[in-house]
């Protein structure tokens, strides 16, 4: 039995400014714009620049409130702690749980991304055993530790930076105005229900409040981090997406599995094609990497709350990561990805991310005054907008979205009543 006076296990501050925004563009750039592109263009048209507009003007209002509830609370799990300190246990587990069970399946179906691309430059191989070992690989990244895992990061993220200014520049040259028309074939819905689905490409921006024990001076660093990634983030995907329907237009980028490689893939080189189809699996990769920090930090905050089991909040002794956490998180992780269905997993981890949003922009409600950072019409239309975007979404991603709201819930009421 544990020590009931012994001190919690405490995690190194070993994040700075440049690598906790490296995180945070790490989790928001990756499958979204190399992947989600073409689904949104079906959807919204050459209109989806409009899509992405909204996304994030949507995102800066929840991205504020995670702000300044992360300079009020600079605490390892993010939301999960907030709304615990600020609404209630429940509202806190709940907010832990959404994030856990919209991010295995998102990091199940990343891999399954950086797979279809691997296959495309070695086609005699399986897409699910790349997906297996491409997993195992940043399974084992993260649990040997975290200063490996941030190095490796800020590596991935300059690298797919580079590449996706590489294929802004590279394709403007062979840019066609004429694709832009008509703009909006689907109108106002159709823009709006693509927005919704963009919204998934945006939802990594709090990432690093998961880790918030591990950042150095996390009241300054981490709303700095956010704004500073979702801030280059947005720039990136308008950069991105114009380029991409001048070049292709909106129905080719549509029938694609990998947009962008259909869309460089008009100019003819066949060097570039290369260069966007290595750096799709970088930027994947990048993205796996961060999912699985994330999860398996907010597991290691909930089991250190006790609300969930405690062997997941032990500290390897040599590593200092909650390697329980890691292992555990990542077998979930691998286990998905046998089943996952990535247009299914899009819609379903948007549904999650918006209610954990929504969560969090209560939360900002409930701040003392002392501690407010902006007006409180803010959180208001941050959670306002998380709703609307949820209208959008398919009814399937409801359904499944509230069974695994369900299966949190009653987790939670099980374990109070036997505790």
């Amino acid at each position: 039995m544990a020590d009931p006076g012994a001190r919690p296990p405490v995690l190194k501050r070993e994040i700075g400014l440049f690598g906790a925004t490296a995180l945070g563009i790490g989790a928001i750039i990756g499958s979204g714009i190399f992947i989600v592109t073409g689904i949104v263009a079906g959807i919204a048209g050459p209109a989806m620049i409009v899509s992405v507009i909204i996304a994030g003007i949507i995102a800066v209002f929840s991205a504020m409130s995670v702000a300044e509830l992360s300079a009020f609370l600079p605490r390892e799990g993010g939301t999960y702690v907030y709304a615990q300190k600020l609404i209630s246990p429940f509202a806190g587990f709940i907010a832990g749980w959404i994030w856990i069970f919209s991010n295995i399946f998102v990091g199940a179906a990343v891999s399954l991304g950086f797979a279809q691309y691997f296959v495309t430059l070695f086609p005699a191989v399986p897409v699910k055993i790349i997906a297996v070992v491409i997993c195992l690989v940043f399974i084992s990244i993260n649990y040997i530790g975290l200063k490996e895992s941030v190095l490796f990061n800020n590596l991935l993220v300059t690298a797919k930076v580079l590449i996706l200014l590489f294929f802004v520049a590279f394709g403007l040259g062979f840019f066609r105005p004429g694709n832009f028309v008509p703009l909006a074939p689907a109108g106002p819905v159709g823009v709006l229900s693509g927005a919704a689905l963009i919204f998934f490409a945006y939802t990594g921006f709090a990432r690093v409040t998961l880790m918030a024990e591990e950042v150095k001076d996390p009241e300054k660093t981490m709303p700095w981090s956010i704004y500073l990634a979702l801030g280059i983030s947005t720039g990136i995907y308008l950069l991105v997406s114009v380029v991409a329907v001048g070049l292709a237009g909106a129905p080719a980028l549509a029938h694609s599995g990998s947009p962008l490689a259909a869309a460089i893939g008009i100019t003819g080189s066949s060097g570039a094609v290369l260069v966007i189809t290595l750096g799709a699996m970088i930027a994947t990769a990048s993205v796996l990497l961060t999912t699985i920090m994330g999860i398996s930090r907010i597991v290691f905050s909930m089991a250190r709350s006790q609300d969930l089991p405690p062997l997941l909040g032990r500290i390897h002794p040599r590593f200092s990561t909650p390697h329980y956490a890691v292992a555990i998180t990542g077998a979930c992780m691998i286990a998905a990805l046998l089943l996952a269905d990535l247009a299914l997993v899009v819609a379903v981890g948007t549904f999650a991310m918006l209610v954990y949003y929504l969560i969090a922009n209560i939360a900002a409600l409930r701040l003392p005054r002392e501690h407010l950072r902006y007006p409180p019409w803010v959180p208001v239309i941050g959670a306002l907008s998380c709703i609307g975007l949820i209208a959008f979404l398919s009814p399937g991603s409801w359904v499944i979205g509230c069974i695994g709201l369900l299966i949190g819930g009653t987790w939670f009421f099980l374990r109070k009543k036997t505790s």
